[in-house]
């Protein structure tokens, strides 16, 4: 019988331990030249750090997202007066988007859009003193900012615009009327507590008016300040898109029809007359050379 074949008692007693080294050598140690990726190599298994130890990098992520968020994409405002009711009741929070500025666009008619205090509008206004949790939070854009001076209103005219208003009458864009009953507080009059314009608004600018008419110190009260009642572009955070709380007040802030009527844009409105002039000035020429030309041959 062959030696080292299992047959029970023929088998050597002290039989030697069988290498299974690479070619015979000997084993390299854990953790040498020899060990295989993957391989443990007899090392105890990796230990998963600690949750308490991944909080702090978790939390410092989400804050540089929520800032980042705040700078560049969406801020939170809170609403502290009635000036834009019944669109925006005192204590909503709206979200503004910040991230449309960034590439050039411009407000436009009818949108509802958050703007800094373009100087002198809310000097008389006193703002609460926040603790050091709310300004963190502010700073951060989880919480609306209670001591930047920022006002809301919605876009009436922008630059090239001429707006008026005369009293018991409609506010008029470029000799347009506005049906504003969707959106001005109900029982208030366009403009009967302050009539105004002829306006023609500064290209850059725009003219703002508050919803709640009787209850809103908008551009038709700061005439006498530079930009005469106007507001530089520059100064606009974002449009206000959504009523993000209360949840039962949850709604969008889409443009009212009344800003999409034809005629309204002053550029549009001017538009066929230029094509006019620029089609009939060809034809002009070509009659006057023709009769020249005629009376030269006679």
């Amino acid at each position: 019988m062959a030696v080292g074949a299992r047959s029970g008692h023929d088998e050597p007693e002290d039989r030697p331990e069988r290498d299974e080294s690479p070619a015979g050598g000997a084993a390299d140690p854990p953790g040498g030249e020899g060990d295989t990726p993957g391989d443990d190599g007899g090392r105890p298994p990796r230990r998963h750090r600690s949750f308490w130890l991944e909080l702090p990098l978790l939390v410092g992520i989400a804050l540089v997202l929520a800032l980042l968020i705040k700078t560049f994409l969406v801020q939170a405002f809170s609403i502290p007066s009635d000036s834009m009711q019944n669109t925006l009741q005192r204590g909503d929070r709206v979200l503004v988007d910040k991230l449309t500025p960034w590439f050039g666009s411009e407000p436009e008619r009818g949108e509802v859009v958050v703007f800094h205090d373009p100087g002198g509008w809310l000097e008389d206004t006193v703002t609460p003193e926040p603790n050091v949790v709310q300004k963190f939070l502010s700073f951060i854009g989880l919480m609306p900012s209670s001591e930047e001076k920022d006002l809301i209103k919605r876009v009436i005219a922008v630059g090239g615009d001429t707006v008026e208003c005369k009293e018991n009458g409609p506010v008029t864009v470029n000799g347009k009327s506005l049906d504003e009953k969707s959106f001005i507080f109900p029982g208030n009059t366009p403009c009967n507590d302050k009539p105004f314009g002829p306006i023609t608004v500064p290209d850059g600018r725009i003219f703002v008016m508050g919803d709640h008419r009787q209850n809103s110190l908008d551009s038709r009260y700061h005439q006498e300040l530079p930009g005469e009642g106007t507001v530089s572009t520059d100064e606009v955070v974002g449009r206000a898109v959504v009523v993000a709380w209360p949840l039962g007040r949850w709604a969008t802030l889409p443009v009212p029809d009344t800003f999409d009527q034809p005629g309204l844009n002053a550029a549009a409105a001017m538009a066929p007359a230029a094509l006019g002039v620029a089609g009939a000035v060809p034809l002009v020429l070509w009659r006057r050379r023709r009769l020249t030309a005629g009376r030269t041959a006679g």
